[in-house]
């Protein structure tokens, strides 16, 4: 199923769990290709792609006016893929827990436009969300969201590259640009394509078209979300990004799939990531968060493992 991947990336490297190889991670690739096969014939829909980076799009402020102090405090991220939107109350309920609470940047996947309002709502946050289909199956919008505890200045919808076969469904990232204690930060929320539908080296070329997009910013860049691939981090890497959740455990079943990587910000300390295990069947992945401080303030990157 996989094609051949360039440069960027090491061969194999779309089995998403770091210690699988060799006879396990041949078995798990065949599992995944069995369940392929076994969505395919259950959801053959075709998606409807939305084209326009523009529109359709969705915001909404209701976050408490902060105090535009310097940025010398830590900056909270979080990402959590929430199964189509469907749990939001659960979702509610995990995103107000101890590690997750009182984010400064929450990337949000899967989402649908009520689900996003309703969650900015009941946490206090500002938010931007631009769908890029609707999902052939529950017939909703299907995209990633920013919400922010600060104001979002700017934001657009950037699309990825590559539609895979049977839905066609298009991959998007949602780009927003907050001002953040004074500290204008770039974020991404993204969720790439799934595997048993994709090759390693489409999956790369959607992570290069938002590496594109970002090189061009001079300040900070959060790329978080759902990558559906756990090697594909290394390219970002070696494109000088942090990649703060490097050795967590796994986020959805096996697998290290949701992350975050950084540009211009540090760990706020050793350990400074985590990944919240009980999401009370909110979704089928659990929430990943880390903490940060403007580059030179920080303990350093983490080594690729």
């Amino acid at each position: 199923m996989s094609d051949s991947e360039g440069s960027d990336l090491d061969s194999g490297a779309w089995v998403a769990v770091r210690p699988l190889c060799g006879a396990v991670g041949r078995a798990i690739r065949e599992l995944l290709l069995g369940l392929g096969t076994v969505a395919a014939i259950a959801g053959c829909a075709r998606a409807t792609n939305l084209l326009d980076p523009t529109t359709p799009g969705f915001s909404g402020e209701y976050a408490p006016q902060l105090p535009d102090t310097p940025a010398t405090s830590h900056i909270r991220i979080v990402t959590f893929n929430i199964k189509l939107a469907r749990r939001i109350d659960r979702a509610i309920e995990v995103l107000r827990s101890d590690s997750l609470r009182d984010a400064d940047i929450l990337a949000l996947e899967e989402m649908d436009d009520a689900g996003v309002d309703r969650i900015a709502r009941a946490l206090r946050l500002n938010y931007v969300y631009y769908p890029g289909s609707i999902h052939p199956t529950d017939r909703k919008y299907f995209g990633p969201a920013v919400l922010s505890r600060w104001p979002i200045e700017r934001s657009w919808k950037l699309l990825l590259p590559h539609q895979p076969g049977i839905r066609h469904q298009l991959r998007t990232a949602t780009g927003a640009e907050i001002r953040l204690r004074g500290l204008r930060v770039r974020v991404y929320a993204v969720h790439l394509a799934t595997p048993y539908r994709f090759s390693d080296a489409a999956r790369a070329d959607q992570v290069r078209t938002i590496l594109a997009a970002a090189a061009g910013f001079d300040g900070p860049v959060v790329i978080a979300g759902d990558f559906n691939d756990y090697g594909v981090g290394r390219l970002l890497v070696r494109r000088g990004y942090r990649w703060l959740t490097a050795r967590l455990d796994p986020t959805i079943s096996f697998f290290s799939w949701d992350h975050i990587f950084v540009r211009h910000l540090s760990p706020a300390r050793p350990a400074s990531a985590g990944v919240v295990r009980r999401v009370h069947g909110a979704s089928d992945h659990r929430p990943v968060w880390a903490v940060v401080v403007p580059e030179g303030r920080g303990s350093g990157g983490l080594a690729l493992p």
